[in-house]
């Protein structure tokens, strides 16, 4: 089968497409024909071993992606033919994967194989980040950091269908972005300036909820955009600089600095990844919860998708198909 593979730790440049043996199912592993990969930044992060894991070398790429059932063991909720969604790192990048039942998760038939890959990394991430790490409430007012990025597009899509009020910080185009996936938030606003602004829309109140998936700065100023008992969610460092913050800043008005770690909660806890793909699934089965794409490569583009996202110049997700 042919499959992207790393062979030198040097970004895009050292990805290769070559033919590899198809992999063999384990005991307690599904076999899946890989029809779409989301192609993403963990993914890029890799390929210039940056990431906090260095496998040897060579290795494959691809953490998410969508197919059909080769294989399935007795006893497992999978029969061949079906369609799937997997989370497993190392392996979507390929014509076929052999991933561990509990990273196999249920398709809708009418949801299709592009957008089903991109679902899995963001839009967990975001369930498990607004309802279980942030206590989003009906009515709560969200700041979205980085709202043209992956992350921020699931935050906004899955806050607004919570309920909620969304404020999106971006100097993207954005509605060139969500116009195919038919949404947009109630507000937008640039990063210059973004807590002034946020105090005229909420009337001085303040934002009950941050999503600050970029860094630098943000996470500070917004700290300052905060509603009393309002909730800062941490998710990563996009922007590459992890901010450090005075914690005097905190009980001034009682708010709270609170860390999502999806990956790090699935490592102890694995069987959540089904129960928070059940919660999902109504919101991606009624359209609410669809990535926007911004296009879909052949496998053999595999650098050229990682080099579009180094260079921050696509405009939706990346997907690859063997």
């Amino acid at each position: 089968m042919r499959a992207a593979r790393v062979i030198h730790r040097t970004g895009p440049s050292g990805v290769r497409v070559h033919e590899v043996p198809v992999p063999r199912r384990g005991g307690g592993e599904v076999l899946v024909a890989v029809r779409a990969a989301g192609v993403t930044f963990p993914d890029l992060l890799l390929s210039h071993g940056r990431y906090q894991e260095t496998p040897a070398l060579p290795f494959g790429l691809g953490g998410e992606f969508a197919g059909s059932v080769v294989e399935a063991p007795p006893g497992s909720p999978f029969a061949v033919g079906d369609p799937v969604v997997c989370s497993s790192p190392f392996r979507g990048f390929a014509e076929f994967a052999a991933v561990p039942v509990r990273h196999v998760l249920p398709l809708p038939p009418d949801v299709d194989f592009p957008h089903a890959a991109c679902l899995p990394s963001n839009y967990l991430t975001m369930t498990f980040g607004l309802l279980r790490r942030g206590r989003m409430r009906r009515g709560d007012t969200v700041l979205v950091h980085g709202a043209s990025g992956g992350l921020g597009i699931a935050a906004m899509q899955l806050a607004s269908a919570f309920g909620g009020r969304v404020i999106a910080v971006t100097s993207a185009p954005l509605d060139r972005i969500l116009a195919p996936v038919g949404y947009a938030p109630d507000h937008v606003v640039p990063e210059d300036g973004f807590p002034e602004a946020v105090a005229e829309l909420t009337g001085g109140r303040g934002a009950d909820l941050v999503v600050d998936p970029v860094g630098n700065d943000r996470l500070e100023r917004s700290l300052r955009c905060l509603a009393p008992l309002g909730r800062a969610l941490v998710l990563g460092f996009a922007g590459g600089t992890i901010p450090t913050l005075r914690t005097d800043q905190l009980f001034a008005r009682n708010v709270d600095v609170v860390g999502v770690g999806w990956g790090a909660f699935l490592a102890v806890a694995p069987e959540q990844m089904a129960a928070e793909w059940k919660r999902l699934l109504p919101l991606v089965e009624c359209g609410v919860a669809k990535p926007p794409i911004d296009r879909v490569l052949p496998l053999e583009a595999a650098a050229e998708a990682l080099t579009l996202l180094e260079e921050r110049s696509a405009r939706g997700r990346l997907v690859l198909t063997p």
